[in-house]
């Protein structure tokens, strides 16, 4: 009853994001006191499941999803070379002040078919669900509702700089690497600004999330998982 009451503009766009770090949270939870040798691994495709599914059940409320169509090539091109340009600043920008707290062992996926299932997952969910999820929660969301809280009205060439702050400052406190966040988080929110398209973050995130998730198996480097 109290669900139905609530605004399903903004509730469409905040419950798969609540869901997503809910379900981090219980995980964590499960890793200190759940049983010992519990593999919580599989949780990772099972939290990006659900998000996706509630997703595709709330898709009717994503009108900004629309525009695909409306991207030119060169407008494919330029999301996707800053999509490269975050996932380069994302692996250089790992001093330790640059980081909140110190950074854990990661999603290590271990060896054998198991590992390949794994890694198979978590780069799909990456570049896949969460790019989809994060900027229809940050950029179409938050950042227009600190602009105005009826954000539908907000045209993305509206948002002003201090939304653009708030909210990208807001996204990088989720990282661990907080400054390599907070420039993802600008640049992902200029290119909804100045394309007016939410699909130029989505696409760019997708982009420096898939090619992060590439390179971590390739180095071996679990703790950017």
């Amino acid at each position: 009853m109290f669900l139905s009451k609530l605004d399903p503009a903004w509730l469409s766009r905040v419950a798969p994001f609540a869901l997503y770090m809910l379900f981090m949270a219980a995980v964590d939870l499960v890793v200190q006191f759940g049983p010992a040798g519990l593999d919580v691994r599989w949780l990772y495709g099972v939290k990006v499941v659900l998000v996706a599914l509630l997703l595709w059940t709330l898709r009717k409320h994503y009108v900004e999803l629309t525009k695909l169509s409306l991207l030119s090539l060169k407008l494919w091109l330029s999301a996707v070379v800053i999509g490269v340009l975050v996932f380069i600043a994302w692996i250089n920008l790992d001093a330790p002040w640059m980081l909140l707290g110190d950074q854990s062992e990661g999603f290590n996926p271990g060896s054998g078919l198991e590992a390949c299932l794994l890694m198979a997952t978590r780069v799909m969910g990456a570049a896949l669900v969460v790019p989809l999820m994060e900027e229809l929660f940050w950029r179409s969301f938050l950042m227009r509702w600190i602009q105005n809280q009826n954000f539908l009205k907000v045209e993305p060439q509206q948002v002003g700089f201090i939304a653009l702050l708030v909210s990208s400052v807001l996204f990088a406190i989720e990282h661990t690497e907080w400054l390599a966040g907070l420039i993802a988080g600008l640049a992902y929110g200029l290119l909804y600004i100045r394309s007016g398209n939410l699909w130029m973050p989505i696409i760019a995130h997708a982009v420096t999330n898939g090619i992060l998730g590439i390179w971590v198996i390739y180095t071996g480097n679990w703790y950017y998982w």
